[in-house]
């Protein structure tokens, strides 16, 4: 999974990454699925450890632009966790009492606690993404939103949460399919603004290229998962989440009274 992650500093240009790639897994669509399978059990495993040791904490960050798959992504990756230690934090267009706040304001407060797993459904880069190719506030302020979320996200590592970010790269003629079979089959999520967003495709894939050289980091690294095959992206990003959690070596805590003898009347 190192090929998909992004080093610190690293200049990025996303058209050099495949959304079609599939790395050197060996094997076809339903070999995929199996393998996601046994990712989903063993991530099962590792989420009840989580939670029964209340040491750690994760925060899983998913971005993409639309269709890309973020709930797609959620829901098979994390099929079969125990909903009570994992939650899913979207962040819509900000209310005006988020307004009325610093822009980190509404998110410091969904991101998890001891045990917890939290999955933010678009994040806190929405201000430097959106904001900036809608022109809703000038370039020296989002600008220097780049050095706050590194300190935020920094002060979330040293204060024991584990980040993992993953963008979801699909290409413009998969979006097309996506949003024609959205309009097809489920035309209650089709917006009109999709289309909008849709024109804005160049401004966009700039915006995400200075997101990923700017805030990736070590404590927070950024992923670029490519995602026109949903079941190579599940892989993927299964395989990160798994191999983060067992690099935590946790413990189910030994229980508080001695339990030897004990007969249950």
């Amino acid at each position: 999974m190192e090929r998909y992650r992004i080093r610190p500093g690293r200049e990025v240009d996303l058209r050099t990454f495949d959304p079609n790639d599939t790395g050197a897994f060996d094997g076809d669509k339903d070999d995929g699925k199996d393998a996601l399978k046994a990712l989903n059990e063993r991530l099962e495993d590792l989420q009840e450890r989580l939670w029964a040791e209340q040491k750690h904490r994760l925060l899983v960050v998913l971005q993409a632009m639309d269709a890309g798959g973020k709930d797609g992504t959620i829901r098979h990756v994390f099929e079969g966790v125990n909903p009570q230690g994992v939650r899913v934090a979207n962040f819509k267009v900000p209310t005006r009492k988020e307004l009325a706040h610093d822009y980190l304001w509404r998110v410091h407060r969904e991101v998890p606690g001891d045990g917890e797993i939290v999955i933010f459904n678009r994040s806190h880069y929405e201000d430097v993404l959106v904001v900036r190719v809608d022109r809703l506030v000038p370039p020296e302020v989002w600008g220097r939103r780049y050095r706050h979320i590194n300190d935020f996200e920094r002060m979330l590592a040293d204060e024991g949460t584990t980040l993992l970010k993953f963008y979801l790269h699909i290409d413009r003629e998969e979006q097309k399919e996506r949003f024609q079979d959205r309009l097809d089959e489920k035309p209650w999520k089709f917006s009109m603004g999709d289309l909008g967003k849709r024109e804005q495709w160049p401004q966009y894939m700039e915006a995400y290229e200075d997101v990923l050289r700017e805030t990736s980091t070590g404590w927070a690294p950024w992923y670029v998962v490519p995602a026109n095959r949903k079941w190579y992206r599940n892989l993927v990003v299964g395989t990160v989440l798994v191999e983060t959690l067992e690099a935590l070596d946790m413990r189910y805590p030994a229980p508080a009274d001695d339990l030897d003898g004990v007969v249950i009347p």
